[in-house]
């Protein structure tokens, strides 16, 4: 699996930023062993970490590089700081179209990546499982299958409550405005809330994407996955899956989950081939 580590200027955020890569060009093949097609375009996933992560966090948190060389997956992990993926036209940081768009045009010109909605994923956990779940409905031409674990789906009537003593960054009022804007009111009934974007789908007859969630049974994210599951499910999105499971907002429950849903999406079948941590066996 060749890694890319690349600095690029990304101009919806109007800077150079961090990306890494991972996909599975450089496999060698012996006997009989199943060969991919020549040339033929990578599906991929679009990766998001979470609060206070980076580029390299499920590079180093879960297995992911081997889970997706055995399934000839490309997938592109970015930086989004702490924006939550959403726009941010008050200091001109569009983290939403920069994912969404930029990102994917971006990543197709570079690479051999299959340009199909059928073929293309988006995906992250915590802060990027919120980012998954609303760009993935936002920009669902684009984006075939959405896999969200343990999403932090703050955007609810807790938004407007004033924490008296924050115990984390996050529950700062700074912080909520720094990723919703100077009216939280008003950011819950627009674009960066997953659910209004899911109702608004309904309302417009749009199509959604495929839909993985899981949490685990101890995260304190779990409620808000449950209340979001439940209103896609009164919405009618058919192709919709919730799993719930042992453990915590934590990394054991996010690499188990990350390979359940790798075997949820429709990915080729597992042909390692040899390199240095598969011998093919």
């Amino acid at each position: 699996m060749a890694v890319f580590h690349i600095d690029f200027m990304a101009e919806t955020l109007g800077r150079t930023v961090p990306l890494v890569v991972i996909l599975p060009t450089d496999k060698v093949y012996f006997g009989d062993m199943p060969r991919r097609e020549a040339g033929k375009p990578f599906k991929t996933l679009y990766l998001l970490h979470g609060v206070i992560g980076s580029a390299i966090d499920w590079l180093y948190g879960t297995r992911i590089q081997r889970y997706a060389e055995e399934r000839d997956l490309a997938v592109v992990m970015p930086a989004g700081e702490n924006g939550f993926y959403v726009d941010h036209p008050w200091d001109t940081k569009m983290y939403g179209e920069y994912v969404g768009r930029e990102l994917v045009e971006f990543t197709r010109r570079t690479f051999p990546l299959s340009r199909k909605r059928e073929d293309t994923y988006i995906g992250g956990l915590s802060m990027g499982g919120f980012g998954a779940m609303r760009n993935g409905l936002k920009y669902s031409g684009t984006f075939g299958a959405v896999v969200s674990l343990s999403g932090a789906f703050i955007t609810d009537e807790e938004l407007l409550v004033k924490a008296e003593k924050p115990m984390f960054p996050s529950d700062t009022e700074e912080f909520k405005h720094s990723c919703f804007g100077p009216d939280l009111a008003a950011a819950l009934e627009s674009d960066m809330n997953p659910r209004w974007l899911a109702e608004r789908m309904v309302r417009e007859g749009k199509p959604f994407p495929s839909i993985y969630m899981a949490c685990g049974e101890d995260d304190p994210l779990l409620a808000r996955n449950k209340a979001l599951h439940a209103r896609l499910t009164e919405l009618g999105v058919q192709d919709l899956t919730f799993e719930i499971g042992p453990g915590s907002h934590e990394w054991d429950f996010w690499d188990k989950y990350i390979l359940r849903a790798l075997d949820w999406l429709p990915l080729e079948g597992r042909a390692a081939g040899v390199s240095s941590g598969n011998v093919g066996i």
